[in-house]
């Protein structure tokens, strides 16, 4: 085969490799990325948010996929986080807080509402002494919620028909089924009502419906929890929260004022490890796709993003944000090669090396080439001197097998590689001058004039290196 074809040959093979690699990496880069997140509890609200936000992920083909395992309570979606189990997870801080929990968004708060007929004059938490507070209990952390609370505040917890035995400083909390709030108050069984839930929600909102339905003047007040910061600086998983006023009703407003208060959080977590790239874009995604998200998962138009004054500040917070977040609401998202920029130093750096080793094994494996050739060169004129002064025919004949020998080799030789027209007209020259003198030694042997010999000789070794020899430049 032609020089120039061959390297025609190895160009193209170079070029697909190469373009190869590159469809290789493409590929790599371009898929999405699958992120398992841990919800619970899996028929909550939180659960269709998420359910829903997923398939609008796979539907648009983005660059990050979620794959939800539901759990049970929100404990175990929290716990599956902090044993790695899942990349992102539906969490309750004041449940469990996992340790490599990094905070994406706020999916909703839940306040503590507590609220009363208007004739008992509570308007303040600490007028709760020596009351009777009904709880309705939706989770299991409510109750812990506010015993801890009551317990800042110094309270001892009651249990009903025990308040004889209890000093000054004791609430009596009286657990309430939705549908009992109505009759506990008319009773006089309870003298206030609390829940746990988002201001806004359908729990909050019947359960003020219930204690206005059992006082005849309709009218209801909201205790407030001051101190709010205080309680905080306590108990960090807890966050202050403002109940708009009228948010229960604006004729005649409910409550007629903002109301302070105490509540938990849902949060959407993320393990540390997780890159902020990936992270940005969900969170991106997350918000940008509110109003598309809320239309089958209302509980998307109550997310917001966690309350920072700067950087610093939402990555060493008490309830950290994750950098991924923080970078999408700085609107300070890293670039693709931003996020490969390494990657791409390495492959520069590395790459440069490589080539200059394959460049290095190529001029060592063609001086090899060349030094083999020289080597049957060398011997070819060692032949040469050693055939004029062999004086037997035996060791003529030897000459000669050695001879067709090192021919033989050129041949297979020159038919796997390229070997320039100097080399193949050196060792025409050689292997001729060999047969010639070898024909003049047999003739010297046996008494007769030399005849042409060599130059039948020539000409068949040159037609045979000529048709088994790549053609040069």
């Amino acid at each position: 085969m032609p020089a120039i074809l061959l390297r025609r040959e190895w160009l193209l093979v170079a070029l697909a490799l190469g373009l190869a690699a590159l469809a290789g990496a493409v590929f790599y880069l371009s898929r999405p990325t699958v992120l398992t997140v841990a919800v619970g509890p899996r028929d909550g609200a939180e659960a269709t948010l998420l359910q829903t936000y997923s398939r609008a992920l796979a539907r648009g083909h983005e660059d990050v996929r979620l794959k939800i395992v539901p759990y049970d309570d929100v404990r175990d979606s929290a716990q599956a986080l902090q044993h790695n189990q899942a990349d992102l997870a539906v969490v309750r801080p004041d449940v469990f807080l996992p340790e490599n929990g990094l905070t994406l968004a706020i999916l909703h708060d839940e306040a503590l509402l507590i609220v009363a007929p208007a004739s008992g004059g509570l308007d303040s938490f600490p007028d709760l002494s020596r009351k009777r507070l009904g709880l309705v209990e939706r989770h299991g952390a409510d109750m812990p919620f506010l015993t801890n609370l009551l317990g800042f505040y110094d309270f001892t917890v009651a249990q009903p028909g025990e308040a004889a035995k209890v000093g000054a400083a004791h609430v009596t909390v009286v657990p309430l089924k939705p549908n009992e709030v109505t009759s506990a108050v008319a009773e006089g069984r309870v003298d206030a009502v609390a829940v746990i839930a988002a201001p806004a929600s359908k729990a909050a909102i019947s359960t003020v419906r219930a204690v206005e339905a059992a006082v005849p003047d309709k009218e209801v007040g909201f205790v407030a929890v001051p101190d709010g910061e205080a309680i905080i600086q306590r108990m960090p998983e807890l966050q202050t929260v403002t109940i708009p006023a009228g948010t229960f009703g604006g004729r005649p407003k409910r409550p007629e004022e903002d109301v302070k208060t105490v509540g938990a959080s849902y949060r959407l977590m993320a393990r540390g490890a997780v890159s902020r790239y990936t992270v940005a874009s969900v969170t991106q995604h997350l918000f940008e796709w509110r109003s598309k998200l809320a239309a089958q998962a209302p509980l998307a138009n109550l997310m917001k993003a966690p309350d920072f004054d700067s950087t610093v500040a939402a990555t060493s917070a008490r309830l950290p944000n994750h950098p991924g977040a923080v970078d999408y609401f700085e609107r300070e998202q890293q670039t693709l090669f931003e996020r490969y920029e390494d990657y791409v130093y390495f492959l520069f750096f590395f790459g440069g090396t490589i080539g200059s080793g394959i460049a290095w094994l190529g001029q060592r494996l063609a001086r090899e080439r060349r030094e083999r050739i020289d080597v049957v060169l060398d011997r070819l004129l060692d032949l040469l001197r050693e055939v004029r002064s062999a004086h037997t025919r035996e060791a003529l004949d030897t000459l000669v097998r050695e001879t067709d020998e090192l021919v033989a080799d050129v041949v297979r030789h020159a038919r796997e590689r390229h070997i320039d027209t100097r080399t193949i007209s050196a060792l025409i020259l050689a292997i001729d001058a060999v047969h010639a003198a070898m024909s003049d030694a047999r003739h010297g042997l046996d008494g007769r004039e030399p005849d042409s010999l060599p130059h039948a000789v020539r000409r068949r070794t040159t037609r045979h290196l000529a048709l088994h020899t790549p053609a040069a430049e």
